[in-house]
């Protein structure tokens, strides 16, 4: 089973039905003996980093990500949750992340060309800096939906895909058994599918 922990924000509904859209035993949840009792954890997130950190404080949960991802779980974050798995964020300020992946999260108009619309919206193609078996059914250039104004930066280590918009940008990232995709692959077609098909194997 995987567990999509309820925070107060995120994606939820689409989420699941992707899951089962490919098979997936999924509950949606905030309880911790249910998360603590899942194969595998997945993170939404849209919004504001400092909103959802707080969120995600207070409600218990990020002690509870951090737990279960140090015992060596499965954990998805996507997209602003990704943003949380860092260090952290200076997103209308500086803010402290879950540490779980290390790098920090800065304003993408810091590296784009002034000409280019923010937020970040639409499909980019994924370009893969390393082998991850989050991708083991994706392909170079595979397009996913994008909507974000902010990144994944310092973080080349941990970096899995890049994608192109006006600069390169991180799309996906990992460290250990923590994943992050700054994309949603439960918009992101069958391209999505594959990689939520791929997560549910790791």
């Amino acid at each position: 089973m995987v567990a999509i922990i309820d925070y107060g924000v995120g994606n939820l509904f689409s989420l699941r039905s992707s899951l089962r859209e490919i098979g997936a035993d999924v509950i949606v949840t905030s309880d911790e003996a249910e998360i603590a009792a899942a194969g595998r954890i997945i993170l939404p997130g849209v919004g504001a980093f400092e909103d959802a950190a707080r969120k995600l404080r207070e409600s218990g949960m990020a002690d509870v990500v951090k737990r279960e991802a140090a015992g060596g779980k499965p954990l998805l974050g996507i997209c602003l949750s990704m943003q949380l798995m860092f260090d952290k964020s200076y997103e209308y300020g500086e803010h402290d992340g879950l540490g779980l992946i290390h790098g920090s999260v800065r304003p993408i108009a810091d590296v784009i060309p002034a000409d280019y619309k923010i937020p970040h919206i639409g499909w980019n193609s994924l370009h893969f800096t390393k082998e991850s078996p989050l991708f083991k059914y994706s392909k170079e250039g595979d397009y996913v939906y994008f909507v974000h104004s902010y990144y994944a930066a310092d973080c080349d280590e941990s970096t899995l895909a890049v994608t192109e918009y006006g600069a390169e940008l991180t799309a996906s990232a990992a460290n250990g058994n923590v994943y992050g995709c700054q994309f949603h692959p439960e918009k992101s077609g069958n391209t999505g599918l594959n990689i939520l098909r791929a997560f549910m194997e790791v």
